[in-house]
């Protein structure tokens, strides 16, 4: 059974903190535990992978699996950890699944699960690599979410619309600018 996401979550915007990246290792740690094999590799992305802007607290993951039937058989593992499951949740090839603080009510991680193939991951892997080469870009990313935030406080649905058309002129511009890096 698929759990129903809240219908309203007001939006709070913190400066960056240093435990973002932390907090990304441990549940990294904690996922490949739970789900051994069928993890490949976590992404840490959002504005809480992004150094000096203000993002809404709670750090976003790329956990990248072999393939979704594999990771949809450890759904019980996942929600073990303390994890609601949503599946895609608007998105195909995705599975959506958030954690929230107990002692505090709010949401801490959010896991945006995708097989290894799935376009989804170059393209967050691209954005947040590129505002975090291009600082200044980043920057006017976090003017972005400002004005958003003010326009709709109470809603973070509302948030990310009005942030979305900033976002997917950039996430092309990114997804150009790996396209003419050398490779590593």
């Amino acid at each position: 059974m698929l759990d129903k996401p809240p219908d309203k979550i007001g939006v709070e915007l913190a400066p960056h903190r240093a435990e973002w990246a932390a907090m990304a290792r441990a549940e990294t740690q904690r996922l490949q535990d739970a789900l051994g094999p069928v993890l490949l590799r976590v992404e840490h992305i959002g504005s809480t992978s992004i150094p000096g802007i203000l993002a809404k607290p709670i750090v976003d993951l790329i956990p990248v699996v072999s393939d979704l039937s594999a990771l949809d058989a450890h759904e019980a593992d996942i929600r073990a950890l303390g994890y609601l499951w949503y599946g895609e949740l608007g998105i195909p090839t995705r599975r959506y699944c958030t954690l929230t603080d107990a002692a505090t009510g709010k949401r801490v991680f959010q896991l945006h699960c995708f097989a290894h193939d799935s376009p989804q991951i170059a393209r967050h892997v691209a954005f947040r690599n590129y505002l975090r080469a291009h600082p200044a870009l980043a920057k006017e990313y976090e003017a972005e979410k400002v004005r958003a935030a003010a326009q709709h406080p109470d809603s973070t649905l509302d948030y990310n619309d009005a942030k979305n058309d900033w976002i997917k002129r950039v996430e092309r511009e990114a997804l150009e600018w790996v396209s003419r890096s050398p490779a590593p």
